[in-house]
């Protein structure tokens, strides 16, 4: 294993010594995820490589970002044929891998782009650079590297990387740099309105049935510093919205005013996934790697056993306001 900086041209060079690659971004995938993938598809098929992009999860791709190009090109890993190169996108630690964790880490060619401040470098190859917005953003930088101009496909794919990852250009990553790859991406082809419809615009009448529900059972804590929320597995049997769209839904509570961060908790049978949002600094990042899991500064989350009570018990005092 190498360390964390290498560079484009190293990637370029291991990708232009493989016939196949297998790409594969983390569990769940959100926009990033997805249009990491799907972007750096498109951009290795104009290279004539033979590209198999996987889910780490699920048999199919999210329904919100099933209008990209090459979406219904996914595949299980367990259908997946061998590849010369695996490339793991947006995924800071294998487990997050999922399902494709043991081909990735048995590959004989293993390359790491992220974004993640804190990836374990566990590839043969590793790009992890925390001051990118996205993954996406990295894909883009990539294209020179590879001696290729960008076309509409690479370009809607990486904005939506780009856009989501942002918070649609709202969050404390949105840098200089990111918009000027931005507006590269729109002069080769995307389409902001569109892409903003299609993510953003397009929800079920059960996606919004639970959000209602979500800002019902907003909570206050820590002397008001931090709100909380909760989703359950009957909320998606009585409301009929469909897992993948809880993507979004702890924005629904960060908007509240006054407040230093916030955590919705998705309750399952034996566990419950917590997602953390930062509004002042507060290094949520730190508390998610606390428990188990990691992200960024001012967005993260993790998986723990327990109960929505037992949980709530061991996070608050982690928070802003906490003991």
């Amino acid at each position: 294993m190498t360390g964390c900086v290498d560079s484009f041209e190293v990637i370029a060079k291991a990708i232009a010594g493989a016939s196949s690659v297998a790409i594969c971004a983390h569990v769940d995938p959100d926009g990033d995820a997805m249009g990491s993938v799907l972007g750096l598809s498109a951009m290795l098929e104009r290279l004539g490589k033979t590209v198999v992009p996987l889910l780490a999860n699920g048999s199919s791709a999210p329904s919100t970002y099933s209008f990209l190009p090459g979406a219904n090109t996914l595949r299980a890993p367990g259908d997946a044929p061998a590849c010369d190169l695996f490339i793991a996108l947006d995924a800071p630690d294998p487990v997050r891998l999922g399902d494709a964790r043991e081909a990735a880490l048995a590959s004989h060619s293993l390359i790491v782009i992220d974004h993640h401040p804190d990836n374990r470098c566990y590839g043969h190859i590793n790009l992890v650079d925390p001051t990118a917005a996205a993954t996406g953003e990295m894909l883009w930088r990539l294209l020179p590297a590879l001696g290729l101009a960008p076309d509409a496909t690479i370009a809607t794919c990486l904005f939506t990387a780009l856009m989501t990852d942002t918070g649609r250009f709202s969050y404390s990553n949105t840098t200089p740099e990111a918009l000027r790859s931005a507006a590269e991406m729109i002069e080769a082809g995307a389409n902001v309105s569109d892409l903003f419809r299609q993510v953003y615009e397009s929800r079920t009448p059960g996606a919004l049935a639970l959000v209602a529900r979500t800002l019902s059972r907003m909570t206050r804590a820590n002397n008001d510093a931090v709100i909380y929320s909760w989703v359950t597995p009957d909320d998606f049997v009585e409301t009929g919205a469909l897992p993948e769209e809880t993507e979004n839904l702890i924005d629904e509570i960060r908007v509240v005013r006054d407040i230093e961060a916030v955590a919705l908790l998705k309750v399952g049978e034996n566990s419950v996934r917590v997602s953390l949002r930062s509004k002042n600094g507060h290094d949520v990042g730190a508390v998610a790697r606390t428990f188990g899991g990691g992200g960024h500064r001012a967005a993260a989350g993790f998986t723990r056993e327990g109960t929505l009570e037992s949980v709530l018990a061991e996070l608050l005092p982690l928070m802003p306001g906490g003991s």
